[in-house]
């Protein structure tokens, strides 16, 4: 949306402006708190006809009016990428993303991404959600993690998909291949801060936050960060490995990562969170998961209710060629 939003400020407002506007604001109007922000930044709201900053003191029945601008255009150039598309139609569209491809353009990857390749594909069908009309990436997974993304294509479905991640009613379940088993009758784990049990489902709950020294990484922490639930079952047992399936309550950076790395079972391939740790030489596929190129995870299942009409979709990904190899190396039975 572009152009003036108006409207007033309804009863017993949050003393500050930003708070109040964050409020208040029409929901059609498809304007996210950080977008909000900026526009305050820029002198884009008035109120009671004056500019206004986001500290002002807000009071019932004030006349906010915001200038909203045209979405730029971005500066990511559409690359003729093939994409796996599980799903699309007029609102969104659901990619099985492979590992090795970065979703976001950045300083050290300014091609080649998920970004450049929806261009593409989507031509002028872009959210204009942030001010920059582009490919409406809704949440993300890392480079080297392979598996599903739901992407938006207008202002609408961006925010509702949006929200649903926020209020962790999307579906999220990824299958990742750790050292040693998660065990119930394990004594660590039933000591271990933030771990617990629920059945034979282990529960991780735990802050995290930016690592001190290693800004790249992210580390459990207490109190500070942002809270982060996971949930792991075992799906298959491997001797000194296994398949877990790992269900997420919050979607947080790193966290499957991280969460696992604390409960003493890192991911096998992982060269941030894994550490030195080896599979035995007695363990069937050991050379095979020492030489694994990346963490072993993938986003196998997402659900949601579409922005249209609230239908619930649920999609899944089948575990690519790479890790599925290595589960046939780990347990030789499977062939």
């Amino acid at each position: 949306m572009s152009g003036i939003v108006s409207f007033l400020l309804g009863p017993e407002p949050p003393a500050r402006l930003d708070k109040a506007v964050a409020r208040d604001v029409p929901a059609e109007a498809h304007l996210s708190r950080s977008r909000l922000a900026r526009l305050l930044g820029e002198g884009r709201v008035r109120v009671n006809g004056r500019v206004a900053g986001a500290k002002d003191r807000a009071a019932e029945g004030d006349r906010v009016e915001i200038d909203v601008p045209e979405a730029a255009t971005p500066d990511d150039q559409p690359e003729a990428i093939p994409l796996s598309i599980l799903h699309e139609d007029d609102d969104l569209l659901v990619v099985d993303k492979p590992a090795g491809m970065v979703v976001h353009p950045a300083p050290g990857t300014p091609s080649g991404t998920l970004v450049n390749a929806l261009l593409h594909h989507l031509g002028g069908d872009l959210s204009g959600v942030g001010g920059a009309r582009r490919p409406g990436i809704v949440h993300r997974i890392d480079k080297d993690t392979s598996g599903l993304l739901v992407v938006a294509k207008s202002d609408r479905a961006h925010h509702a998909l949006a929200a649903q991640f926020a209020a962790h009613t999307a579906e999220r379940r990824y299958l990742a291949l750790c050292f040693g088993v998660p065990d119930p009758a394990d004594p660590r784990l039933r000591g271990l801060r933030g771990v617990s049990w629920e059945g034979a489902t282990l529960k991780v709950a735990t802050h995290l936050v930016r690592h001190r020294t290693d800004r790249q990484r992210q580390a459990v922490t207490w109190d500070a960060g942002r809270h982060a639930v996971t949930r792991v079952e075992v799906v298959e047992a491997y001797g000194a490995a296994a398949l877990v399936a790992c269900r997420l309550e919050t979607g947080r950076t790193h966290q499957i990562r991280v969460h696992l790395q604390y409960a003493g079972h890192g991911l096998i391939g992982d060269p941030v969170y894994g550490g030195t740790r080896r599979l035995p030489s007695s363990q069937p596929g050991a050379e095979a998961a020492r030489a694994f190129p990346r963490q072993a995870l993938h986003a196998e299942t997402l659900g949601f209710e579409h922005p249209a009409d609230g239908a619930r979709m649920r999609f899944r990904a089948p575990i690519p060629d790479d890790m599925a190899t290595l589960m046939e190396r780990l347990n030789p039975s499977r062939r």
